[in-house]
């Protein structure tokens, strides 16, 4: 395959114009929130120097996936996709813009942090299931696999830009808590990109499934589809660690760059842009592929969970970085073929709902896992923490693999002897 051949390939959804003018408009949110993110990391490190702390911010975000991500689902199998994500999206914005007043006033607390946290996770569980479940509205079922690399893609390039710029900016005043709140500022306004970009799309052109009727027990309609897929209850299972334990970066990286490099937020935004270029690396891969596989959601999480507790091994801050990199290639390979493994093997009409479960299990067990991980670094060290983490990941996909495996080797014997005419008659002399 030539160059032009191999670009044309990996970018091809970017020819469908809605998709394009939605790629560019979560290209800018996106480096917002990253800038966020690492912004409100560093805030509650600088308010409370506490690794336990940082967990319960994560905890706080993602608590709410616990509780709506399935209802978000429902919502968008009855509403318009579009409209919600104007809602949410504009939401986002406003939440960070009262962030960034209370900040920079010199008022934010850490429980003011927290309140924050559950209010933006409460929003992101309505806005996931209907972002993603929008993708193939623009882009149709051909082109998913390839749609989905590049919103994996656009998201760590914003991953790499982002922490670099909110690190500059931090440092940039002699506060970090003022620098922090110039950052929340920044990516309140970065919302209107992405609210003016889902205004500008074609709405003729969309292909969107029909909408459900409203009716009792269509939250629950997911996981009774899903307890008839063996397939993606493997992949269901290899998601719930990796996204529990595996991907606890947010608590880990913090503590690495100030207890293990005794460094500051300059080094930690440049971890996390290592990670980034690595995740970057991997989505570009996958956007190639044409299928999404399950072999290698379950390859890739026992790569990645191998990689993960070399890692924490690593003597210095070089060879570290080095690993995350190869760390974020692995885990990107699994994150974007688990959603298009999900979203391509279910019906239009159920589509909001399965992804609001798979959403409830990548997601929702980070209430869980990000305090005892902080715990864990507490009580065993940093980087017993991250190995352990790692080795559950890789453990994890190969006890998926092993059951699926055996399911269908039942399966097959069942319909063996099932049928007489089909068993071994030995010979007679």
């Amino acid at each position: 395959m030539s160059a032009r051949s191999a670009v044309t390939t990996t970018f091809r959804s970017l020819r469908i114009r809605n998709y394009r003018l939605f790629t560019a408009g979560q290209l800018v949110s996106n480096t917002g929130t990253w800038m966020q993110r690492i912004a409100q990391d560093w805030l509650v490190l600088a308010l409370t120097h506490s690794g336990i702390a940082l967990g319960v911010v994560t905890a706080l975000q993602f608590l709410p996936i616990l509780l709506f991500s399935v209802w978000g689902g429902a919502l968008a199998d009855r509403y318009r996709k579009r409209v919600m994500l104007m809602i949410t999206q504009s939401s986002m914005g406003l939440l960070a813009a009262v962030l960034a007043a209370l900040t920079l006033s010199g008022a934010v607390t850490v429980w003011q942090i927290y309140v924050f946290a559950l209010a933006l996770g409460a929003v992101t569980a309505l806005d996931t299931p209907a972002r993603q479940s929008f993708v193939v509205e623009m882009v149709g079922p051909e082109q998913l696999q390839n749609a989905v690399s590049l919103n994996s893609a656009n998201f760590n390039l914003a991953r790499i830009v982002g922490p670099a710029i909110a690190g500059v900016m931090i440092g940039m005043f002699r506060s970090e808590v003022i620098g922090s709140g110039w950052v929340f500022l920044i990516n309140a306004v970065s919302y209107a990109a992405v609210v003016g970009s889902l205004a500008a799309i074609r709405v003729r052109e969309l292909l969107p499934a029909k909408p459900i009727e409203r009716r009792r027990g269509q939250q629950i309609e997911g996981f009774r589809y899903l307890r008839t897929r063996p397939d993606l209850l493997a992949v269901l299972g290899t998601v719930l660690i990796f996204g529990t334990f595996g991907l606890n970066f947010p608590v880990l990286l913090p503590l690495f760059t100030t207890r293990i490099f005794h460094s500051g937020a300059s080094a930690y935004g440049m971890l996390s842009a290592v990670m980034a270029v690595g995740s970057l690396t991997g989505a570009l891969l996958a956007a190639q592929r044409g299928t999404a596989r399950i072999r290698l959601v379950l390859g890739g999480a026992v790569a990645f969970g191998v990689l993960e507790a070399i890692s924490a091994a690593m003597p210095d801050f070089a060879t570290f970085a080095l690993l995350l990199l190869l760390t974020g290639t692995a885990g990107l390979t699994v994150a974007t073929t688990a959603n298009a493994v999900m979203q391509t093997s279910v019906t239009p009409q159920l589509r909001g709902r399965v992804m609001g479960v798979y959403l409830l299990v990548f997601m929702g067990g980070t209430p869980i896992g990000s305090p005892l991980v902080g715990w864990m670094a507490g009580s065993l060290g940093v980087r017993w923490t991250l190995a352990l983490c790692g080795v559950a990941t890789a453990l994890s996909a190969v006890s998926a693999a092993y059951a699926l495996a055996w399911r269908t080797d039942r399966r097959i014997m069942a319909s063996v002897t099932s049928r007489p005419h089909l068993a071994v008659v030995p010979r007679t002399a």
